[in-house]
């Protein structure tokens, strides 16, 4: 994917577990549909640095930081050969989200994307729970969080939930650039309110966003999810319905987004994330609006 900042690169944080795997998977097979490059990264956490070597900067002429350079070379080179697409490593020390924070955010690294694997709140793996949502709170371009839901054959239907917040109609670009390029079906969704006035403010968002995607050519459905068919608070609402719809990718933003009823709820996007839910979730980061801000592109 791009952006209007015209970066290139899908960063992959990881632990050589099975969901980073996994997580390495979709960035390569996304890379490849949009022309990305890939950056694998490997961090030696602070404390496991302290404990075994003492100093920081020596676990890298180690013999342990040696066999893990050789393997992000091999993955590296398997990238390269058996998929095409232009790929690097490297390793860093330090606490996992921070890390990550410090290497998006220097320009030099070109990095447009995070896709990151994720065992949820309770995971064991190394890049866990509590560090993805870290990654996301802090994070200034998009963030895929992958659990063991394999890629499969793209993103064929994704879930696009939309509140009464401006920020939250930023997604729609990203969503209509997503669809054109796996031919996917949007799922726009929303909680179905009680106040009268507040529903209809929904409902012309809903339309809003159907008129931006037909114009795209876009197929989509929406749907307003009543508390008959779903009693449970948005998050869980949003993932049932995900689930109905056999959704590939839940597309939400993150712990600025404000809530269904106007208020913020940081909670949902975490809960999306943390929920024992398969579905891929891409969090985006709302940008400032005002009233000459374009937010259906967030540009």
């Amino acid at each position: 994917m791009q952006n209007e900042k015209k970066k290139n690169t899908i960063l992959v944080p990881t632990d050589f577990s099975q969901v980073a795997d996994n997580a390495l998977d979709h960035a390569v097979q996304t890379a490849k549909s949009f022309g990305n490059a890939i950056c694998i990264m490997h961090i030696f956490e602070e404390s496991f640095i302290g404990n075994i070597w003492g100093q920081k900067n020596s676990y890298k002429e180690g013999l342990v930081g040696q066999m893990l350079q050789e393997k992000l070379d091999r993955m590296v080179a398997d990238i390269e050969k058996n998929h095409g697409v232009k790929a690097r490593s490297v390793i860093e020390a330090g606490r996992i989200y921070t890390s990550i924070q410090e290497f998006v955010e220097d320009d030099a690294n070109d990095i447009e994307s995070i896709v990151m694997g994720t065992q949820g709140a309770h995971g064991m793996a190394q890049i866990i729970g509590s560090n993805a949502s870290r990654v996301i709170a802090s994070s200034k371009v998009p963030v895929f969080v992958v659990k063991e839901k394999q890629y499969g054959q793209g993103y064929q239907n994704i879930v696009l939930p939309i509140d009464l917040s401006l920020e939250s109609k930023q997604k729609v670009w990203w969503a209509i650039m997503m669809a054109k390029r796996f031919n996917s079906t949007i799922h726009i969704i929303a909680i179905k309110l009680t106040d009268e006035f507040l529903k209809n403010r929904v409902k012309a968002n809903l339309h809003q966003v159907e008129e931006v995607l037909t114009k795209n050519g876009i197929e989509h459905t929406s749907k307003m999810l009543a508390d008959e068919e779903y009693p449970g608070n948005p998050a869980d609402d949003t993932l049932q319905y995900a689930k109905e719809v056999n959704a590939d990718l839940i597309m939400i933003m993150t712990q600025q987004e404000k809530g269904f009823t106007e208020f913020i709820i940081g909670s949902y996007a975490q809960q999306i994330v943390n929920k024992h839910s398969s579905i891929p979730v891409m969090c985006i980061t709302p940008k400032k609006t005002g009233f000459k801000t374009d937010y259906w592109t967030g540009m």
